[in-house]
């Protein structure tokens, strides 16, 4: 079921606050807060710092949400044309394009879709060719599917893992359709492609839920309610559930560093990353108080601010986004297009231009 219309300002909104809160989150993913504080005062990171190069770097956080959000472009551009198209197959696809982006070969990484070629528009970007810190589960999910064919699914299981790599490139399943339970079908099944545990996957179909529901104009407390009324229909969700709860109740305390650590962990795993994004969200007076609140913590800071942004950007629209972040954010022009290509493709007139089809192959 197609959402016929996406606002831009909130599409574009979310995908790039979450590469801003990735690009914040970076520099400190594997710091202590004591660290933190040590390096660059009391208050924590206030700013893009140095990292990978140059200031407001994304991580391979962005770059798989980007491979997510081209791959659904592709399914929706292949399904209005007649095909019979498995989405979680083309998202597959997407992904092992992301793995030739790692380094990879594609003759290694391309699996069953090798002799399609790394195509499409996106992969042509050699920024995105970069290492940043991609997650071992990822990386092992993707290359045992390009040495065999095996997809994970949410109930074929590949690994018992509930790392954060699901969740944190699930943003884009948002945009797919307005019905919640489908959108939480579709980002659970894209998660599942590579963390195989409930809390990897189940985590990422409360994000997109979330996310739905601020595209539509829905507060964000009645968006988490929503998300939480999915989550609680699926099996072994009471982790999940546990700590949504708890990151509600933290954000009406206005959270430390120390008490998200205390009662939230480090977003190192699924549910924990969603958590601490949730409560920075729901606890944020603005954009920039919101992101760095997600990324000043000891623990995987480039995802948390990733997952707050794709909240509080769908929430506020791209203008809220502070404009120095916004202009120093690397791969902004290529993000830019993708979004709003996706807010053609899922509209109301989608291109039948044949050039689109070569830059989205409906495959």
């Amino acid at each position: 079921m197609s959402r016929h219309v996406l606002p831009p300002s909130k599409v574009l909104g979310s995908i790039l606050a979450g590469a801003v809160g990735d690009a914040l989150g970076g520099a400190v993913e594997f710091a202590s807060i004591d660290d933190i504080r040590r390096l660059y005062g009391q208050d924590g990171l206030t700013d893009y710092a140095y990292e990978y190069g140059g200031r407001g770097r994304i991580t391979d956080d962005t770059q798989m949400t980007l491979f997510t959000l081209e791959g659904l472009v592709r399914a929706h551009a292949a399904q209005r044309r007649g095909a019979e198209t498995d989405v979680t197959l083309v998202l597959q696809h997407a992904y092992q394009r992301w793995l030739h982006t790692q380094g990879d070969p594609w003759e290694r990484a391309g699996g069953v879709f090798k002799d399609d070629g790394p195509d499409g528009w996106l992969v042509t970007n050699r920024d995105l060719f970069h290492r940043r810190a991609p997650g071992n589960t990822c990386l092992s999910a993707l290359r045992a599917f390009g040495a065999g064919g095996v997809m994970g699914s949410v109930t074929e299981r590949l690994n018992d893992s509930k790392g954060c790599g699901g969740v944190m490139r699930a943003a884009p399943a948002a945009f797919w359709s307005d019905d919640p339970a489908e959108v939480f079908r579709l980002a659970a099944d894209a998660a599942a492609l590579t963390h195989s545990h409930p809390s990897g996957f189940l985590s990422a179909g409360v994000l997109a839920v979330i996310v739905s529901e601020l595209l539509d104009g829905t507060a964000l407390p009645d968006a988490v309610t929503v998300a939480r009324t999915q989550l609680v229909r699926w099996d072994r969700h009471e982790e999940q559930l546990d700590v949504l709860d708890k990151a509600g109740d933290l954000a009406a305390r206005k959270p430390s560093p120390e008490t998200i650590a205390d009662e939230l962990g480090g977003g190192w795993v699924g549910e924990e990353a969603l958590a601490i994004g949730v409560c920075a969200a729901l606890a944020a007076d603005d954009m920039a108080d919101g992101l760095l609140m997600a990324v000043n913590h000891s623990g995987d800071s480039d995802s948390t601010g990733s997952i707050c942004g794709n909240i509080l950007g769908a929430m506020w629209g791209v203008d809220a986004i502070p404009a120095a972040w916004h202009a120093e954010l690397e791969l902004r022009e290529v993000i830019e297009r993708l979004c709003l290509d996706a807010v053609v493709e899922f509209g109301p007139r989608p291109s039948r231009d044949p050039a689109w089809y070569d830059r989205y192959p409906d495959r």
